[in-house]
This record gives C-alpha cells, sequence and structure tokens, in this order.
C-alpha cells in the first residue's frame, strides 16, 4: 500500500501540475466537440471548488447553480453527510462485490427507498438512469411476455440502446438503427395509448411525470387514466423518476402528484448517489421480480458487476437521510412555489417571456415572437437560423454577467430549464430573478451585447448547416 510518496499516486500533485491543461487533454482524448462547444458560446470557465449551490473560481468569485448537474446534486455539492457516510464505507474495508453473499447495505438502502413508495416491494440496483430504464424496459417485457415498449413524443430516458428506443428525440435516435419495437404517443393523448393497446402486444408504457425537455407535466388525470387501460390491457406503467424524483417536483415521486397513481415500475437514479458514487435503482411489485427471478438457475439473468456496492449504498442511505433531517422535500416546494411566482410576474411584463411552468424545483422558462415590429424581426432572424438560439442568448449573458448556470433545456428549444440543488432559498431565488430581470431588460432594449452575441450565434448556426 503506498501512502502517496515517492513513485506513489498524488491527485494534488497531479491536478496541480496538469490541472490547467483540461480543455486541451478533452479535445484530444475525450469528445472534441465539448470544449469548442463551451468555447463557442462562453462557457469555457475553470471552477476551482463547490459546495451547496455554488461554485468559485480561481479569483474566488462565485457561480450560483442552477443545474444541479442535470439533476444530480439534488441535497447540494460535498455534503458534509454524505461525505461522511463514503469515508465510514471505505474505512470500514467491507467484503464488497464478493457476489457470493448478501451485505446489509443493499437492504438496507431498498427498504428505506421502498418506504416511500409502499405499493411498491422489491429494487434492483444498478449504476445510472439509463441501467434503472433498461431493467424495467427488460422486466417488463419479460413479465407480460410482449416486445412492444410505448413512450412519449420528446421523451428522454437514457443513450443505451433499450433507452434510446424509447426517446422521443430524433436527434439522439438517427443512425443508431435498428432499436426495440417501440412506438411514440403524445402526452397525454389517451385515444392514441387506447389504438395501440387493442393491438395486445404492448408490455408497458414509460413516462416521465413531467417531461425533462421542455418541462411538459402529464395533463391532470391522465397518469391515472392511463394505468387503468394499461392494466386493462395486460400491460404495465413505467414511471421514470430519474430527473423528478427524490424530491425534485415537491413530492418525494413527481407520480404522486396526482392520487391514485402507482406504478408498476419505477426508475431513479441521480440525486440519489449525493453526486459522487453513480447508482440507478428499479422499483417494482413483487410478482414482476419473482417472473423474472422464477428459478434458481436465473438468479443472475439480470445482475450488475458494480450494482449494490458498498459505496453508492451508503451515498444513498445517507442522501435520504439528508432528506429526512434537512426537510428537502418540503423546502424544494417551498422555494419552488416562490420561484415560479416571481417569474411567472415578469410574463405581462416582457412580451419575449411567454410561459413560466413546472412543479417544485423544476421549472420551465419558455419564449415566444414578441409583438412589436423591432423585436419581430430580431427574433423571425433568430428563428430562420435555427430554433432555440434566443433561449442561448439568455443563457450565456445569466453565466458571464450574472455568474449563475443555466441551461436550454433541449434541442431546437426556447425554453430554459431550472432544475437547481434543492436545498436553494430566498437568497438564491432573489439573485436569480434579478439577474434573470436585467438580462430580459438587456434582450427588450432590442441592440447591445446581447443582440451581438445573438448575430454570432446566426453565423455559427448557418455555418454548421
Amino acid at each position: 500500500m503506498t501512502d502517496g510518496g515517492p513513485g506513489g499516486f498524488d491527485l494534488g500533485r497531479l491536478l496541480a501540475e496538469r490541472g490547467a491543461e483540461r480543455y486541451e487533454l478533452h479535445a484530444r482524448h475525450l469528445n472534441h466537440q465539448l470544449p469548442r462547444m463551451l468555447h463557442t458560446i462562453g462557457f469555457d470557465k475553470v471552477y476551482e471548488r463547490a459546495e451547496g449551490a455554488y461554485f468559485w473560481d480561481a479569483e474566488g468569485n462565485d457561480y450560483l447553480d442552477m443545474l444541479a448537474g442535470f439533476g444530480v446534486m439534488g441535497i447540494g455539492r460535498h455534503h458534509p453527510v454524505v461525505r461522511k457516510a463514503l469515508h465510514d464505507v471505505l474505512d470500514a474495508q467491507l467484503a464488497d462485490l464478493t457476489r457470493f453473499d448478501c451485505q446489509p447495505l443493499p437492504g438496507l438502502l431498498a427498504e428505506k427507498l421502498l418506504a416511500h413508495s409502499p405499493h411498491l416491494d422489491r429494487v434492483f440496483f444498478g449504476n445510472s438512469g439509463t441501467e434503472a430504464v433498461e431493467t424495467a424496459l427488460k422486466f417488463a417485457r419479460y413479465a407480460t411476455g410482449k416486445p412492444r415498449v410505448l413512450y412519449c413524443d420528446h421523451a428522454f430516458h437514457g443513450l443505451t440502446t433499450g433507452s434510446l428506443s424509447v426517446n422521443g428525440e430524433s436527434g439522439f435516435r438517427d443512425g443508431f438503427a435498428p432499436l426495440l419495437p417501440d412506438t411514440a404517443v403524445p402526452l397525454g393523448d389517451l385515444d392514441a395509448l387506447r389504438r395501440e393497446l387493442k393491438r395486445g402486444d404492448v408490455a408497458a408504457l414509460v413516462v416521465e411525470p413531467i417531461q425533462g425537455k421542455g418541462v411538459h407535466a402529464a395533463p391532470p388525470g391522465y397518469l391515472r387514466e392511463a394505468q387503468e387501460l394499461l392494466h386493462r390491457h395486460k400491460a404495465l406503467l413505467i414511471a421514470d423518476e430519474v430527473q423528478t424524483g427524490l424530491g425534485r417536483t415537491g413530492d418525494f415521486y413527481a407520480y404522486q402528484h396526482e392520487e391514485g397513481v402507482e406504478p408498476d415500475l419505477v426508475c431513479v437514479a441521480k440525486a440519489l448517489s449525493g453526486g459522487y458514487v453513480p447508482v440507478g435503482a428499479t422499483l417494482g411489485k413483487d410478482w414482476i421480480f419473482r417472473k423474472v427471478y422464477s428459478s434458481m438457475d436465473r438468479v443472475l439473468v439480470h445482475s450488475a458487476s458494480f450494482g449494490s456496492n458498498a459505496q453508492a449504498m451508503a451515498a444513498g442511505l445517507a442522501v435520504l437521510t439528508v432528506m429526512e433531517d434537512e426537510e428537502t422535500v418540503a423546502n424544494a416546494r417551498r422555494t419552488g412555489d416562490l420561484l415560479r411566482e416571481r417569474l411567472a410576474a415578469l410574463v405581462d411584463r416582457y412580451e419575449l417571456l411567454h410561459e413560466v411552468r413546472g412543479r417544485g424545483l423544476m421549472i420551465g422558462i419558455e419564449f415566444g415572437r414578441p409583438s412589436s415590429l423591432k423585436l419581430r424581426s430580431r427574433w423571425t432572424m433568430l428563428q430562420a437560423a435555427r430554433k432555440g438560439l434566443f433561449a442561448q442568448m439568455v443563457v450565456v449573458p445569466l453565466l458571464q454577467k450574472h455568474r449563475i448556470l443555466t441551461q436550454v433545456s433541449g434541442d431546437h428549444l426556447e425554453v430554459i430549464k431550472l432544475i437547481p440543488p434543492l436545498v436553494i432559498g430566498d437568497a438564491e431565488v432573489d439573485r436569480f430573478v434579478a439577474a434573470f430581470t436585467s438580462v430580459m431588460e438587456d434582450a427588450h432594449s432590442g441592440g447591445g451585447l446581447m443582440w451581438d452575441f445573438g448575430r454570432t450565434l446566426v453565423k455559427q448556426a448557418v455555418a454548421n448547416r
């Protein structure tokens, strides 16, 4: 065992010596388009440290994180309780991943998760959201004996082959066919669902209670009625709560917003990790698990090499404990209501701002065609080059001028999505609303640096055609 001395591994020294090469290393050895994109929009920052809902650069400037690592940092970055749990589990030197024993931590985490979904009975642990969805798809097809899975237009469920098959965005699917047998149905369209179920080959409908792309919620009553239709046709309801779960929407799970909805399978990941060790979980009914694992010969028919590892289980247990102790779900509901209310009050004030929607701390801000001639001509210019450019024009000054990290909600969408750590409070709401108001003022002035940057984005979009 080395102590990190001469000849050993010294992480601090390595980062001190080569940390400044981060963008060059990525361009040379990883996805070369990522640093190119970040440079184009001015997002090529160097963050030195992070805590809670903030980053800091080398000069000590703070940046408010309204993205939470795409939802991973639900309880904020580097929460001390999660850090201690990981130190403790490493110090315990458990006999982890022997694969021929039963460790206590997976059962304890499953027990704690299932307490929030009393109609579900068992859990499979993988390593990511896409694995959680893959598990649900496999289990649904095996349990029902049917091949086809329905999903909703504009859905996002992951990027491995099975989960990609139920993605509603062609940009992710193009070039990767053939995929699993599937059919898209519009979110909220019960007639379309009914037509597909009549064919008799549907195993399940997989649905995000609130879609990540665009932040569109299922219409009131849809999930409950869809569940009834599915069960009538011996098909299952899969709730993808990878992003919406664990308090994000002001309920522990987003499906719980609607009374009577009890999905057969629920997918969880992202925030369960505490931002450290990747973990995914598929919760399901006992009869489904008993069908899949129907005999001792099938004990490994679905497994994962790193699934249920001690670090991931300890992180998950710590996260759920923090959520209970700090009343994270209630804070997400209260702070989310306040933020949406403050933003919605701006809709009548700014003609480019069309709608504020969402639940809890999952909020979509949508922009649209203005009424005044001066702004309409600029809007038309942007739309002709590429849809989604105005939203990008808003995201960039929020970071560059106000040090707030946000994202456009999807390709070709004029929507900004806010999914901050669930620990933010009134101070962060005030900061974001003030910054957003300032950006809207600049946008409606019809000139200045914001629209100069818009012309740069137009040139870039045209060049990429």
